[in-house]
């Protein structure tokens, strides 16, 4: 199996995978036009990228590829869509970088709070400032909304508990049930989070649902100078309101994403927002440790070996919910050569289409049971074929109930 990885990962990623036997080509920086290049001459099986876009010249131009990793949480740089029509596995790797991320969301906390970047700002420049800088409202007792409660928005609420915070929080998956455990307010809606809340930190996956959610009404919806902590994806925050909000109603803003960001490691960035006062921003860094960086690429190799091994896709984000098939059937049959082939041979001549197939084998390998999925029922005529056909014991439709 061909793997081409296509941003920095750990050094033990390429060692693990050659030991299990697949050909491994490392090829960083590179991006658009370049990449596709590179994936037409190596036709790589799998391809694997951090932060790098997997658009749809990238798919055209590796009809090899079957598996596109994503090395990190979320697939919103990758054209999901476009790979599902083309029957390419997309996969991530969820939580696996959570720790790293709720940590740095308390280091822009507690950085806001206490203006530790404008200290060191201040003294590299031969400045002694205590009297400025040591004014500081602290963080114990304050109301933290929690918008997302999944691995690291989970991360970052047994933070908060330490730090004395009471935390509200909201997330479409979250019952009261769940929040009673985690020891938090459940939220029914993200306005309900953040009324009056004096923190803000968002922790949401980009999805058409979630884009700009985090508008102005939210924004207006906390105290008067809150602070607003995004490091998750900068689409989900209405930028243009955010800085707003800052100007007008005196929030503080820390930021690891921002609405535009250079594709590469290394560019110009010329965003108004980051160059407000009271706005800290970072690169993006926020699973860029080395503990996530390992946790990480252990993750990748497990989905690329678990793939190469046994055909399956562990956390796979494109297959379909629930099959559109109506009907089952389900066949008991000799463990024969050609026995699954002709039974193919009669759906297909009846247009029947398979959606999904299974077939289990008893014990002593002499017989087995399929289980095949259909898009209709067969007509009788076929049905009567199949279970006339040699080495078939017994045939059988039945409707799929949902």
């Amino acid at each position: 199996m061909r793997v081409l990885i296509a941003d920095k990962l750990s050094p033990r990623v390429t060692a693990q995978l050659e030991a299990a036997g697949c050909a491994v080509s490392a090829v960083v920086g590179l991006a658009g036009p370049a990449l596709a290049e590179v994936i037409a001459a190596q036709q790589p099986d799998v391809l694997v990228v951090r932060s790098t876009k997997v658009g749809l010249a990238h798919l055209e131009a590796g009809p090899s590829l079957s598996l596109i990793v994503r090395a990190g949480a979320g697939v919103d740089n990758i054209a999901v869509a476009a790979a599902s029509e083309r029957g390419v596995y997309v996969s991530n790797c969820p939580g696996k970088n959570a720790i790293a991320v709720a940590e740095l969301t308390f280091g822009h906390l507690l950085n806001i709070d206490r203006r530790i970047a404008d200290n060191v700002q201040a003294l590299r420049e031969g400045k002694w400032a205590k009297g400025e800088y040591s004014k500081a409202d602290g963080v114990a007792g304050k109301t933290l909304a929690v918008l997302g409660v999944g691995v690291i928005g989970r991360e970052v609420i047994r933070r908060a508990h330490a730090f004395g915070l009471q935390v509200r929080a909201w997330s479409r998956s979250l019952t009261r049930a769940e929040a009673a455990e985690l020891g938090v307010s459940f939220c029914a809606t993200p306005l309900e989070a953040c009324a009056g809340a004096q923190i803000l930190s968002v922790h949401l996956a980009l999805a058409p649902e979630t884009r700009g959610l985090v508008d102005r009404t939210l924004l207006d919806a906390l105290a008067p100078g809150a602070t607003v902590i995004n490091t998750s994806r900068g689409e989900v925050m209405d930028q243009d309101a955010l800085l707003d909000a800052v100007e007008r109603r005196g929030l503080k803003a820390g930021l690891d994403v921002f609405a535009s960001e250079p594709a590469g490691a290394a560019g110009d960035f010329t965003d108004p927002i980051a160059k407000h006062p009271r706005v800290y921003g970072t690169h993006h860094i926020g699973a860029s440790t080395e503990q996530a960086s390992a946790a990480v690429g252990d993750e990748v190799v497990r989905i690329i070996t678990t793939y190469l091994r046994e055909g399956s896709v562990p956390n796979c984000v494109n297959l379909a919910a629930s099959s559109p098939a109506t009907h089952v059937l389900v066949v008991r049959h000799a463990d024969q050569v050609g026995v699954l082939a002709g039974i193919l041979h009669h759906l297909r001549e009846d247009h029947v289409n398979v959606q999904e197939m299974e077939n289990v084998i008893f014990s002593g390998a002499a017989a087995a049971c399929a289980r095949i999925q259909l898009d209709r029922a067969p007509s009788p005529a076929t049905l009567e074929r199949v279970r006339e056909a040699e080495h078939v014991f017994a045939a059988s439709v039945v409707a799929i109930r949902r």
